[in-house]
């Protein structure tokens, strides 16, 4: 873990009282210095000018030898421990700077603003130091007696997360993405990132998925999609007869590349009746060199010709086709044929089935039927008539998931 810059949180020399360090404090300075003995004031003085000199590890020596002084008073110590903390923390020394900059705070020499930024400087000092729990402690400290500064929150996180302490991170920090999201804020990227990779570590798969989920509503990257969609087929109850509809949803996101992903797509469509679709499939395949080379050729090319014949005989038996399905007692047929005359780039006669099949309902599987009839609507282009078609569908087996994702894929598109 690098060090945090002091800029990023505020640590210069001005939020410790160090806008400029104790003016030459010597013998001629003992006055303005709150009356620091000389055998104080003297090796503060050289350690002032190495400080100046950026000679940071010789001031923390220098500043030692005030260490065997007896009789200190609280305002010599007070000094001491300014210098000490600052010299300290610009020579890396972080559990010295936390030290120095505790002593302070314990001392009650700090009040108001002064206070919370010594608190601050303590947190930062032990974060530095790798010393999390300590650091998460001072931090939420921090917050709790008043201070606002925004990156502390997201610290107080990290540093649960750096501890360990996994399930409360993910817990709190599903409840501040949930807190923004109704007062119409956005989450943070980072923030998302944590409660995913805190859900990893716990094993939680659904809160996983309700991460990566919201990277995707906010920040839809290729590899937030690759990761959601590999995801959500291991959630528990994830059903396998969706492997389609999530090939479908990768091949519109641009993310069919393999021969083998090109191929089970491919003989998918052709078995779920809709062959027009595979041989869209199949010459992106052949576009792209995916299909059609190597000692697979010919099976690639066999492939095509029975696509190409599937859906000549499906064009050859539409009349009977649709003549069935409007005698069905469901509207299943309907929809189904309806999504496979929308594949031919017939929109107009596919949508006015799909609906058709809507309206009679009486699905053995609607959620399905509900999924397939806003797929259909997408690809025809009706897009809030699809939007609100797949809201409707809250099945828990993927069904109501792989829905949400063409929302926002439409809504990205």
């Amino acid at each position: 873990m690098s060090q945090l810059r002091l800029a990023h949180i505020g640590l210069l020399m001005a939020a410790i009282g160090l806008t400029t360090i104790p003016t030459v404090i010597g013998l001629t300075s003992v006055a303005h210095a709150q009356a620091l003995r000389p055998e104080v004031g003297k090796p503060l003085q050289e350690a002032q000018a190495l400080i100046k000199s950026k000679k940071y590890k010789e001031a923390l020596n220098k500043i030692r030898e005030t260490d065997s002084i007896g009789g200190k008073t609280a305002n010599e110590v007070n000094t001491i421990e300014r210098l000490r903390g600052f010299a300290a923390q610009q020579a890396g020394d972080n559990m010295t700077a936390a030290r120095a900059y505790e002593s302070i705070v314990q001392s009650g020499k700090a009040s108001g603003s002064e206070q919370l930024k010594m608190i601050q400087a303590v947190g930062t000092a032990y974060y530095n130091a790798r010393d999390y729990k300590k650091a998460g402690e001072w931090f939420s400290r921090y917050l709790k007696e008043g201070g606002d500064d925004p990156q502390i929150r997201t610290l107080v996180t990290q540093t649960q997360f750096l501890s360990g302490d996994y399930a409360k991170v993910a817990s709190e920090t599903k409840a501040a993405v949930q807190s923004a999201e109704k007062t119409g804020r956005r989450p943070s990227e980072e923030q998302l990132q944590m409660l995913a990779n805190s859900a990893s570590k716990t094993g939680d798969k659904n809160t996983y998925v309700y991460a990566m989920e919201k990277l995707v509503t906010y920040y839809p990257k290729k590899d937030y999609w690759v990761d959601l969609l590999n995801r959500v087929q291991g959630k528990p109850g994830f059903s396998d007869r969706l492997s389609l509809d999530v090939l479908r949803l990768r091949f519109a996101l641009g993310q069919i590349q393999s021969t083998t992903d090109y191929l089970e797509l491919s003989q998918l469509a052709i078995q779920a009746g809709v062959p027009a679709e595979a041989i869209k499939v199949i010459d992106q395949g052949f576009k792209n060199g995916a299909l059609g080379t190597g000692p697979s050729g010919e099976r690639h090319q066999a492939l095509r010709k029975l696509a190409n014949t599937k859906l000549a005989e499906q064009q050859r038996d539409l009349a009977q086709t649709e003549k069935d399905a409007q005698a069905n007692a469901d509207g299943t047929a309907l929809v189904n044929l309806g999504y496979a005359l929308v594949t031919m780039g017939q929109n107009d006669k596919g949508l006015d089935l799909i609906n058709q099949g809507l309206k009679k309902g009486g699905f053995k599987r609607a959620d399905d039927t509900k999924l397939r009839a806003g797929e259909g609507m997408l690809l025809a282009g009706r897009k809030q008539q699809a939007v609100q078609t797949l809201r409707s569908v809250q099945g828990k087996d993927g069904t109501a998931d792989i829905a949400r994702f063409w929302i926002l894929q439409s809504n990205h598109s």
